[in-house]
């Protein structure tokens, strides 16, 4: 049985009297854990108030299905209080490391003796104070670390496709480059005549402009590669439909190639089909060309938003753009948002510059756009659609980030701001998100958080005041 000399061994039962000691040891459960026996399970009711006298706990809360340790209860300690006061479900695991006692005063029992003596009262909201502040400062370094693995599995993912396809071009630019070379050196020894070189080279430069500015008309495509692809055949092109798209991406039609191939119709050199393969693979070229510029265009446009999204090398705080912040975001959530979603932009083109911490405020269009997705994950029978709208109002500059989904309850639309709150599933989320939208909004940015949400709409709207 516990005894008030053993409690006086931890500071806070120091402040009460002898006769609420002998209560509390009265109204004690004993409990004997093993090695690796699990107390209380993340996500149980509250169980009480513990007295841990020997032995070691550690605390772990479950994240994306991984059990990760947040610290440990050494003898002799207490533990529990927090949840007895806010009858919350227990937010994390705890799980004897060795031999461990414990006593167990229940949630009732517990809130007595706090309320009878002030001194106790405040020893232990201090101590419960402190552990919150590590608890939520650990919580959000993981947070952070999580978001930063989002992004930039969603980065390595953008990056991936144009990066493969610029490999892909260089590798089969180089035999197609030896190959043209090798076809104007046996050309030039042939000694043909100018004029009608000319006319090989103004064709091509056509084509070449075709392929850049491409028309995009698939029936025309269509019917010019069939047309093609007959031409050729007749000629006597082996392998003829490996020419015809090539030339139709060029613009190239039938009657100018009977022309130009009139010369060589009935030679019995190479020369009889060369000028069409030499044609064929040129735009071949120009085509990989574009496509590896379009790629190398496309990873530089990823690494300059991450560099903007994280404003690397720039001061902390300094005038931003809001809409370069939102956007830098989108552009890194490209691989979330691929599934279907739509964005809806209705940008204010006058909005002015503002002093912020451009990182921070980055931070808060992700979590923003995350909960989003997240929501509109769980109404897959409407077209899921993301809306953002910015204008300038009652001095400052507001900021909407609006899902379609399917709205927070109202029993729950009241605490989704507390800290350690949330709707998302065991090991999904630390209920810490829009926490720290709110303290970068409010205490960074002297700005304010609103939430509306009815079924089919959910709002965050973001107001930040402009320099006087």
């Amino acid at each position: 049985m516990l005894c008030s000399q053993t409690l006086l061994q931890i500071k806070p039962f120091q402040l009460l009297p002898p006769d609420r000691l002998d209560w509390i040891c009265d109204r004690t459960q004993h409990i004997q854990l093993t090695s690796g026996e699990i107390l209380v399970q993340e996500g149980e009711a509250p169980q009480g108030f513990f007295i841990q006298l020997r032995g070691q706990i550690t605390i772990s809360r479950s994240s994306n299905g991984a059990d990760m340790p947040v610290g440990r209860h050494e003898s002799p300690s207490f533990f529990g209080e927090i949840q007895c006061l806010t009858e919350d479900l227990v937010p994390v695991t705890l799980t004897s490391d060795t031999h461990t006692d414990l006593y167990r005063l229940s949630c009732p029992d517990f809130l007595e003796v706090l309320h009878s003596c002030r001194d106790f009262e405040k020893a232990i909201f201090c101590t419960m104070a402190k552990r919150l502040r590590g608890l939520e400062s650990f919580i959000q370094s993981r947070e952070k670390m999580a978001a930063l693995g989002t992004l930039s599995a969603g980065l390595a993912h953008e990056l991936n496709n144009p990066a493969a396809a610029l490999v892909r071009v260089l590798k089969d630019a180089k035999p197609a480059i030896l190959e043209l070379q090798r076809m104007n050196l046996v050309y030039g020894q042939h000694q043909v005549d100018d004029a009608h070189t000319q006319q090989w080279l103004a064709l091509r430069d056509h084509g070449f402009d075709a392929i850049a500015d491409p028309q995009n008309d698939p029936l025309i495509q269509g019917d010019r590669e069939d047309a093609l692809t007959d031409w050729l055949e007749d000629y006597g092109v082996d392998e003829a439909w490996k020419l015809a798209e090539p030339l139709a991406a060029g613009e190239v039609e039938p009657d100018i190639l009977e022309q130009l191939m009139d010369p060589w119709r009935d030679s019995e050199t190479e020369l009889r089909d060369m000028g069409l393969r030499w044609l064929a693979l040129s735009f071949d070229v120009m085509g990989m060309i574009t496509k590896g510029l379009d790629g190398a265009e496309r990873i530089s446009t990823l690494v300059q938003s991450m560099k903007s999204y994280s404003y690397m090398d720039r001061a902390a705080q300094q005038e931003v753009n809001i809409h370069d912040g939102i956007e830098d975001t989108l552009r890194l959530f490209a691989f979330k948002l691929k599934h279907g979603i739509r964005v809806e932009r209705h940008y204010d083109p006058d909005l002015p510059r503002i002093m912020a911490f451009g990182s921070e405020l980055n931070q808060v269009w992700t979590n923003l756009l995350d909960n989003a997705v997240d929501a509109l994950a769980e109404s897959p029978s409407r077209p899921p659609q993301i809306t953002i709208r910015t204008c300038q109002k009652q001095g400052g500059i507001r900021v909407e980030v609006e899902d379609n989904g399917p709205g927070i309850p109202p029993e729950i639309n009241t605490r989704i701001l507390e800290p350690f709150f949330t709707t998302k599933p065991m090991g999904k989320g630390s209920g810490l998100g829009l926490d720290v939208v709110r303290r970068i909004v409010e205490n960074r940015h002297g700005g304010s958080l609103m939430v509306e949400s009815v079924p089919g709409r959910t709002c965050f709207a973001i107001a930040l005041p402009l320099p006087q």
